[in-house]
């Protein structure tokens, strides 16, 4: 199960991330975020990752030639759409997509038919915000047959971790608020200890 670590805004997190085995590490692009990154301060912490950890850029509702430029010009291994960017707007993006779609109690499952050439991240359902609430879904809604699938996220802690392995057992996991002292912030305590179970589950 990979991980990818979500809301990275300086560099002492994203080397205690990628460093205590982080797979990834999400930049969000959007502003207004409570954990919002401007594009250079971004590049300037992508430079000193080291290589083979993915650098991911979360934009939402952007225009994909920004999408496409910003992400060649910082440095991103792959971008993650959190708005409602359509099946025809993910075949415009040259990196790797993630796309991500918030679940509620009336989610319909079967759009995600509709989506090709990308991974699917589910998360929880917010009228404020398009991710990063720290709440979790009702997990039983995710059909079995693409759990294993998928990238999980909303809620996700120490507390509940061996649950999503067990009951989940989703592609990799996409965290943040749990890990954090406050929004932008990693508590470095909390991502050793969390990267810790992970590497004792697996």
């Amino acid at each position: 199960m990979r991980i990818k670590i979500c809301g990275i805004t300086n560099l002492e997190d994203a080397l205690v991330c990628s460093e205590n085995g982080a797979d990834a590490l999400g930049f969000i692009f959007k502003k207004g975020s409570k954990r919002f990154i401007g594009y250079d301060e971004a590049k300037t912490i992508i430079k000193q990752l080291p290589f083979f950890i993915m650098k991911i850029g979360v934009f939402v509702n952007e225009d994909y030639t920004i999408v496409n430029e910003v992400a060649e010009n910082i440095g991103l291994n792959g971008v993650q759409l959190h708005g409602d960017e359509s099946p025809e707007y993910i075949n415009r993006i040259r990196l790797q997509v993630i796309k991500s779609f918030r679940v509620n109690d009336e989610f319909d499952f079967s759009v995600l038919r509709n989506f090709h050439n990308c991974s699917f991240l589910l998360d929880t359902y917010s009228a404020d915000e398009f991710g990063g609430s720290g709440q979790s879904f009702n997990w039983d809604l995710i059909p079995h047959d693409i759990r294993k699938k998928i990238i999980l996220a909303g809620g996700i802690s120490e507390e509940n971790i061996e649950e999503v392995r067990r009951n989940i057992k989703p592609e990799a996991i996409d965290i943040s608020s749990s890990l954090e002292d406050y929004p932008g912030k990693k508590n470095h305590t909390k991502v050793k200890s969390f990267l810790n179970i992970i590497k004792r589950l697996d």
